[in-house]
């Protein structure tokens, strides 16, 4: 079925090229998304489709641009060019005519870290917001990451959150705050968590590993994919929100997600966005654990 923006979903079939099949059957195809009712979340997607046409259309184009076999890099800066070609657009203009003027509240130590023996700990500390990653969670992240990537004695990082969340995103207030995508575009890729944390899940494996809880949407779950095993609890809810905002995922998602569970059902998650829950990740391979 052909959607707005170029977007077609297919239904029963996977075989169709479309950007991703929709059946109310059990499936373990990674191009196949069970759902309740295909005729309402077709509808749904129409909708979104129709209100986020360019988003959608260029949430595809990347990921039908990403090698999963390739070193990140390439498609982290694929991802970012299309980003801030979004964050020129109307839709996201939209976005931030509704949201209204915005302040991010200034909380002091955004991340912590501590080390113990070999092992480096890493929590976001942000609790009063979900743990919503900001500049300056992302320079004190960057700061604790490159402990760990400089110093080979460190030989486990484990990555977290405090509070009720392991991480809900980018924080909303902050957005738009660049003055030009040129520089946001050189910010996102010059200062990249992604690239780190794929660094490290090289080098180490399992033992760069995250364990998340409560929200983990956007960002934050964007991050944790990048990690070589990912723990998760039982009532996590996990998404890609990005869609609403006229954006698709601008942390390395398209790649970091892609390499676990497709670009399939990657697609499914941005364009509807739908959230899952634990044991709907740990199927698709989201996460390696729930406990």
């Amino acid at each position: 079925m052909e959607l707005s923006g170029g977007v077609r979903v297919g239904v029963e079939n996977p075989d169709d090229g479309a950007a991703f099949t929709l059946t109310e059957a059990r499936s373990d195809d990674p191009r196949v998304v069970t759902v309740d009712s295909v005729g309402q979340t077709l509808d749904e997607l129409r909708h979104r489709c129709e209100r986020w046409p360019q988003a959608a259309a260029v949430c595809l184009d990347v990921l039908g641009s990403v090698d999963v076999s390739a070193p990140a890099f390439g498609g982290v800066i694929t991802e970012s060019l299309a980003y801030s070609t979004l964050q020129s657009g109307p839709e996201f203009t939209r976005w931030l005519a509704e949201r209204g003027p915005a302040t991010v509240p200034a909380l002091p130590e955004p991340v912590q870290a501590h080390r113990d023996g070999n092992t480096l700990h890493i929590r976001f500390n942000r609790p009063q917001r979900h743990n919503a990653f900001s500049t300056d969670a992302r320079a004190a992240l960057l700061e604790a990451l490159e402990v760990a990537r400089l110093d080979p004695a460190v030989d486990e990082v484990v990555l977290g959150g405090n509070g009720r969340s392991f991480c809900s995103g980018g924080d909303l207030a902050e957005f738009g705050s660049f003055t030009d995508p040129a520089s946001a575009h050189l910010a996102r890729t010059r200062h990249s968590p992604a690239l780190v944390l794929d660094a490290l899940t090289t080098r180490l494996g399992p033992r760069c590993r995250a364990e998340v809880h409560g929200q983990v949407l956007g960002s934050g779950l964007e991050m944790a994919a990048y990690c070589g095993r990912v723990r998760c609890h039982p009532e996590a809810t996990i998404g890609l929100p990005e869609l609403q905002l006229g954006l698709i995922p601008g942390a390395g998602g398209t790649v970091s997600v892609t390499r676990r569970i497709g670009r399939w059902r990657t697609a499914y998650l941005v364009l509807s966005g739908h959230t899952i829950d634990a044991a709907t990740a740990l199927a698709w391979g989201l996460v390696d654990e729930v406990s």
